[in-house]
């Protein structure tokens, strides 16, 4: 795919939700980047605080789409991607800044190395100290055996904060998987990548600032947590085998009683008894989910469909 003249070379997708705060600071640094031809997207997700509004009329040049309800992170991302013109496409978090010079390495990057699919940015804290952002495994691929080896590349997948893809190949692979509602399609649509032969990247020389959980402000802690269990076990059922899912879910069971037990009989002796409360329900947070799965993974055999 090449660039024609006036063609954006990338376009941008921000999925809001209630992120009023943070989102013009994205935005303006997005603007700011006047050396990359570039189109900015923002699907926002039912906020309630003013977002809509805010972005109407402070940013009338970007293409706003206001779902009524939140629809999800996968979704949303997934409702403008044939709207996108751009050569690449950049998935970025509402609670980010970039750097000077974030998008011109993005496209320099991507334009050298075309065996790379998707490739992830360098996440910085407020402070300037580094963020995790990508990773050399898959969820659960430690229970795996071999089932995910052959995949070109080291990085398994990075974070969905910040991440460039090529757009004819996330188009063609059907963009996100709406199975997610958040959390955990990142690293689903990084392996769909690289099961395609691409490699999965990552470019250093792109800082971009990132808070971090400002659309889950309002979730609580353990909210956040079953959210994260029911993707895991999306991403478990859909790229693993049976047998391996009920080896994963055994593995988590026997993990969380003995947690729970440990836990139970140390509470008496704890002083903060606030943090062991919450730990013994994230443990049976994690019983619950894996039990679940290994009613729903019964009698499915051994073999992936």
């Amino acid at each position: 795919m090449i660039c024609e003249i006036g063609q954006p070379e990338v376009s941008i997708i921000i999925v809001s939700y209630n992120t009023e705060e943070t989102i013009g600071g994205c935005l303006r640094s997005i603007l700011a980047e006047d050396d990359c031809r570039k189109e900015i997207f923002v699907v926002d997700n039912g906020s309630s605080d003013g977002s809509v509004s805010y972005l109407q009329k402070a940013f009338s040049t970007v293409f706003l789409l206001a779902n009524e309800k939140n629809r999800g992170y996968a979704a949303a991302n997934n409702q403008v991607l044939h709207r996108c013109r751009g050569k690449y496409i950049l998935f970025l978090n509402p609670d980010t800044k970039l750097s000077r010079g974030v998008l011109r390495a993005i496209v320099s990057y991507m334009e050298s190395n075309p065996h790379v699919g998707i490739a992830g940015t360098k996440l910085i804290n407020l402070d300037g100290t580094p963020q995790w952002s990508m990773s050399e495994l898959y969820l659960g691929q430690k229970y795996a055996r071999g089932e995910l080896s052959g995949l070109p590349g080291s990085i398994a997948s990075v974070i969905g904060a910040s991440m460039v893809a090529r757009a004819d190949l996330v188009k063609r692979i059907g963009g996100f998987d709406e199975d997610f509602f958040l959390y955990g399609e990142d690293q689903d649509l990084c392996l769909r990548v690289r099961k395609c032969g691409f490699e999965i990247g990552y470019i250093d020389e792109a800082v971009i600032t990132h808070l971090g959980g400002q659309s889950e402000r309002d979730t609580t802690r353990l909210g956040v947590w079953d959210k994260k269990m029911r993707a895991e076990h999306i991403f478990y059922r859909k790229h693993y085998y049976p047998d391996t899912v009920k080896r994963i879910n055994r593995e988590k069971v026997l993990k969380a009683c003995w947690r729970i037990i440990m836990l139970t009989l140390s509470f008496p002796f704890v002083k903060d008894k606030s943090k062991t409360k919450y730990k013994l329900k994230k443990y049976f947070l994690v019983y619950q989910h894996a039990k679940n799965s290994l009613k729903a993974n019964d009698g499915l055999g051994t073999s992936r469909v």
